[in-house]
């Protein structure tokens, strides 16, 4: 099954969580919290722990992104973990990994697997997708 929609970031909260011993290296690595809102088949929230190594000015970096999701996928009502990464040179997106967090999936979503994707538009519209199976549905 196919469950698409559209989201709004509506935080992004940096942390000053830092490794210890810290390494430096040529771009810096950050962790924040994000809380988004998603509309369409894809419909409710989710919060993220996000990480990057990323440069603001030439926009060049990777992030890894573990969200939590609670709301529904094509009217399947639930909660489940999603993980994402991807890289970027500044106006790409590369090296893309997305996938359904075996086991995480609770209610109607108990049992989800697969994966997805995100895509941002020219215009800053923020899409997502989920190609997903339900166990024993």
């Amino acid at each position: 099954m196919r469950a698409s929609g559209t989201f709004t970031v509506n935080s992004f909260v940096p942390s000053e969580l830092k490794p210890e011993p810290e390494v430096v290296t040529a771009l810096p690595v950050g962790v924040a919290t994000i809380v988004k809102t998603f509309e369409g088949e894809v419909a409710g929230r989710s919060t993220t722990l996000f990480t990057a190594a990323f440069d603001q000015e030439s926009g060049v970096g990777t992030y890894v992104a573990m969200e939590s999701f609670e709301g529904a996928l094509g009217g399947r009502e639930g909660t489940f973990n999603f993980v994402h990464a991807a890289s970027t040179t500044g106006d790409d997106r590369a090296n893309e990994f997305f996938t359904i967090v075996p086991s995480s999936g609770t209610a109607a979503l108990a049992g989800i697997s697969g994966g997805g994707g995100l895509a941002v538009e020219e215009d800053g519209t923020h899409r997502i997708w989920f190609d997903f199976a339900v166990a024993g549905q």
